[in-house]
C-alpha cells in the first residue's frame, strides 16, 4: 500500500471529516483533494463497523482515474475496491457489486439509477453507505446527477430517516452561481452545503504552506487591437442582411448585432416561432443565419479560411435536397457569393490579429529551447480542429518543436473523441512525444494531466470557476496563464469579470464560514425544506402536463420540413432510449453511416443513423435490441410535436414532451411483428 501522508494544510481540511461530520474540502486545483480524500476513507476504513465508502464523480474518464491513481494505489491490498461505469456490466448488478464491496467508485448516474431500481440485483439504499465522496461537487445543483442523489439523502434526513452516509464533498471553487454582489454570492455558496448537508472548510492556519505547494501561474493579458479592417466580416453581414429582407421579420421582433451571442440567442427564438406558427421560411432563414452568425464568430477568433470553410461544409449538405422556394432563395445565396467570399479569406492582408499574438505567445514559451508543456483551451471542438491545423502549418511553430494534437469530449461521432483516444492523447502529452494540447473545457476539470509551463486561454466566455480550474492547469515552476483578447472585447471583459468573481466567492465563503452553527444549521433546513417542497411542485406539474394529453393524439413532425412522420404512441422507452415500434415508420427515413459507439452494450448495438427521406434532416440512429428487433432510436430536439388543436411545440428533450411514454413491451412486440403465439 503506498504511501498516504498529508501536507499540513490537508491534515487542517479533513480535520472534522475525521470526527464524522459532513464537509466540503475547498482546496485549490492541485492542492490534493483527492489524497485527502483517499486518507479520510482509510480511517473510516479502519474505525468504522461495516464501512462502505462510494466515490462519486461526474464524467466517466474519472471513475478509472481515480480508481488507478488514488484509490487502488494508497487502499488496494486491504480493502476490496470496484470501478463501476457505463463501460462495464457490472452497472447491470449494481447492488451486488455494492454488497461485496469496501469501496465502490462509480458515476453518480449509475448510484442514482440503482437507489430508484427496485430490482434486488441493481438496487441500493442509502443506509448501505456510510461515507459517501462526491468529487468537484459544485455539480451539486439543479437537475445534475449528484443533485438528485443527495436531494433523495435530503428527503430522508428531513423525514428523520437513519443511518444515512457521512458526505465529503471536494471542490476547487463553488462559483458565486452568476450572483454579482457578495449577498447573492453568499447564498449560493449556502445552496450548495444545504445541496450536500455540510460545512465548507478550507486551508487556514496553514495557508501558506498551500501557497507554497500550490504556487499560482504568472497571469499576463495578451490584447490585440481590433482589425483596421475586415472585408470578409462585412460581405458577411451584407448576405445576412439580405436573408433578413427575404424573410419578412415579424414587426415585433428586432435582431442584436451580427456575430454575437445575443445575436444566435435570437436567431434560435425565431427558429422555435416559425416552426410554432408553421411558417418554414421563418424557421428555415434562422437556421441558415445561425449558421452565417458561427462563420462570424469563428472569423473574430480563428482565420478567416475556417469560418469560409464552416460555410462550404454546411452547404455541401444543403445542394442535393431543396424542396422549396426557401431553400433554392438560400442555396444561391451561398453560390452566388462563394468566389468572392474564398477570395477575401485568402487574403492576407486582413488576417486575424489574435491569431498573430497566439503565434508569439507559443513562440516566447517554445522558442527559449527549454522542454515545455502548453494547453490551449478553446471554445469548441470545431476551433480545436482549427486550432490544431493552424499550428501543423505554422512553419515558425514546427521549427520551435511544437507537437500537438485536440483534446475533446468523449462520445459519438466523428467531432468527439473515444475515451481510449483522450487516454492515448494524455500519455504522450506525458511522456513528451505531445507538448501542446488544444482543448475544450474537457481538460479544464479532474482530469489527470501533467504540470504546464503556458495555458492559454483562447476566444473563450466561460465563468469563475472555468477560469480557476483552468488556470490551475498551469502548476509548473515560473509557469504563465496567457489570456488572448481583444482590446474591450468580450472576452477580455469576462476574464476580468471572473478575476472579481473569484475573490467574491472567497468572500462569500469566509462569511458562510464565520455564521454561528446555530444560524448556519437553521439556513441550511430552511433550504432543504424549500427545495424539497419545490420539487415536489414541479414533478406534480410534470405529471399533469403529460396527463393532459394521450400518446395517440400527438403526432411528430420533422423539424425541417414539417412532415407529418409518427403518433405518440409509437414512441416507447428502453434502455433509456425513445424508440418508435411501428414498423411502418422506415417508409420515411433515409440510412445513412454505421454508427461506432466505443463500447458494447449487453441487450443492444448501434445501427445506422437515419435522416428525413424528404428533406434528409437527422433524425438519429436505428439499434438491433435482443438481436432481432430492428428499432429507431429518435432524439426529439430533431422533431417537432403538433398538438390535437393544431398547435406546434418544439421540445429538447424528451423529459418535457405532453404524453406519457410507456416502457417498451419486448414480448408483446415480437409478438405483434413476428406472428409469436
Amino acid at each position: 500500500m503506498a504511501d498516504c501522508r498529508l501536507h499540513n494544510y490537508q491534515q487542517e481540511v479533513v480535520e472534522r471529516a475525521l470526527k464524522g461530520e459532513n464537509i466540503i474540502i475547498w482546496l485549490p486545483t492541485g492542492g490534493g483533494k483527492t489524497r485527502a480524500a483517499v486518507y479520510v476513507a482509510k480511517k473510516h476504513l479502519e474505525t468504522k463497523p461495516n464501512a462502505k465508502v462510494m466515490v462519486l464523480v461526474n464524467k466517466v474518464h474519472l471513475v478509472d482515474q481515480h480508481y488507478n491513481k488514488e484509490f487502488e494505489p494508497h487502499l488496494g491490498g486491504t480493502f476490496i475496491i470496484k470501478k463501476v461505469s457505463g463501460e462495464n456490466k457490472e452497472k447491470d448488478f449494481f447492488g451486488l457489486v455494492v454488497k461485496q464491496s469496501q469501496v465502490v467508485i462509480c458515476t453518480a448516474q449509475i448510484l442514482y439509477n440503482a437507489l430508484i431500481n427496485k430490482e434486488e440485483a441493481r438496487h441500493v439504499e442509502l443506509s448501505d453507505i456510510t461515507l459517501l465522496i462526491i468529487d468537484e461537487c459544485h455539480h451539486t445543483q439543479k437537475e445534475e446527477a449528484y443533485n438528485k442523489v443527495m436531494r433523495l439523502y435530503v428527503e430522508k434526513k428531513l423525514k428523520g430517516e437513519k443511518p444515512l452516509p457521512q458526505i465529503l464533498g471536494l471542490t476547487a471553487s463553488p462559483g458565486t452561481g452568476g450572483a454579482k454582489t457578495l449577498e447573492k454570492a453568499v447564498e449560493h455558496v449556502l445552496e450548495i452545503c444545504a445541496n450536500l448537508d455540510s460545512v465548507i472548510v478550507s486551508a487556514k492556519e496553514y495557508a501558506s504552506e498551500l501557497k507554497e505547494v500550490v504556487p499560482k501561474p504568472r497571469k499576463s493579458f495578451k490584447i490585440v487591437k481590433e482589425r483596421l479592417k475586415d472585408p470578409f466580416r462585412d460581405h458577411l453581414i451584407s448576405m445576412m442582411n439580405s436573408i433578413h429582407s427575404h424573410m419578412n421579420l415579424p414587426p415585433d421582433f428586432r435582431l442584436k448585432e451580427c456575430g454575437t451571442q445575443e445575436y444566435e440567442a435570437d436567431v434560435v427564438n425565431l427558429e422555435q416561432r416559425g416552426v410554432q406558427e408553421k411558417n418554414r421560411l421563418l424557421a428555415q432563414c434562422a437556421l441558415h443565419l445561425r449558421q452565417y452568425n458561427d462563420a462570424l464568430l469563428i472569423n473574430d477568433t480563428l482565420r478567416m479560411i475556417d469560418a469560409y470553410r464552416s460555410l462550404e461544409e454546411y452547404y455541401s449538405k444543403k445542394r442535393n435536397n431543396p424542396i422549396d422556394g426557401t431553400d433554392t432563395f438560400l442555396l444561391e445565396l451561398f453560390e452566388e457569393n462563394q468566389v468572392e467570399l474564398k477570395n477575401l479569406a485568402m487574403d492576407s492582408r486582413f488576417d486575424n490579429p489574435k491569431m498573430d499574438e497566439l503565434q508569439s505567445t507559443l513562440l516566447q514559451q517554445f522558442g527559449s529551447g527549454d522542454p515545455s508543456r502548453a494547453i490551449i483551451f478553446s471554445k469548441t471542438r470545431k476551433s480545436t480542429q482549427c486550432l490544431k491545423d493552424w499550428v501543423l502549418k505554422n512553419r515558425a511553430l514546427q521549427e520551435a518543436g511544437i507537437k500537438a494534437d485536440i483534446l475533446i469530449g468523449a462520445g459519438n461521432g466523428n467531432t468527439y473523441m473515444t475515451q481510449n483516444e483522450q487516454a492515448e492523447t494524455i500519455r504522450n502529452f506525458r511522456m513528451g512525444s505531445l507538448n501542446l494540447l488544444i482543448s475544450t473545457s474537457v481538460a479544464e476539470e479532474g482530469l489527470d494531466i501533467p504540470e504546464c509551463n503556458l495555458v492559454v486561454r483562447y476566444g473563450l466566455l466561460t465563468n469563475e470557476i472555468a477560469q480557476q480550474q483552468a488556470s490551475g492547469r498551469a502548476r509548473a515552476e515560473n509557469s504563465q496563464y496567457a489570456v488572448v483578447a481583444q482590446a474591450g472585447g468580450r472576452e477580455d471583459c469576462r476574464e476580468r469579470m471572473n478575476e472579481y468573481l473569484e475573490e467574491l466567492t472567497g468572500k462569500a465563503i469566509d462569511r458562510v464560514q464565520t455564521m454561528t452553527p446555530q444560524d448556519f444549521c437553521t439556513k441550511i433546513i430552511q433550504l432543504q425544506e424549500m427545495v424539497v417542497t419545490c420539487t415536489k411542485i414541479e414533478q406534480r406539474r410534470q405529471a399533469e402536463k403529460r396527463s393532459r394529453n394521450t400518446a395517440s393524439s400527438i403526432q411528430l413532425l420533422c423539424r425541417s420540413c414539417f412532415a407529418p412522420v409518427a403518433s405518440g404512441s409509437d414512441i416507447k422507452l428502453v434502455e433509456n432510449m425513445y424508440v418508435n415500434v411501428n414498423p411502418d415508420f422506415k417508409k420515411h427515413y433515409t440510412f445513412g453511416d454505421q454508427l461506432t459507439l466505443e463500447r458494447s452494450f449487453e441487450d443492444w448495438e448501434p445501427g445506422c443513423t437515419i435522416s428525413c427521406k424528404i428533406c434528409s434532416k437527422k433524425w438519429g440512429n436505428e439499434i438491433k435490441y435482443k438481436k432481432c428487433a430492428i428499432l429507431p432510436n429518435l432524439a426529439i430536439k430533431n422533431f417537432v410535436l403538433e398538438s390535437p388543436g393544431q398547435e406546434r411545440l418544439p421540445v429538447k428533450k424528451w423529459k418535457d414532451v405532453p404524453f406519457t411514454v410507456e416502457e417498451f413491451n419486448f414480448k408483446e412486440y415480437c409478438q405483434e411483428n413476428f406472428l409469436l403465439d
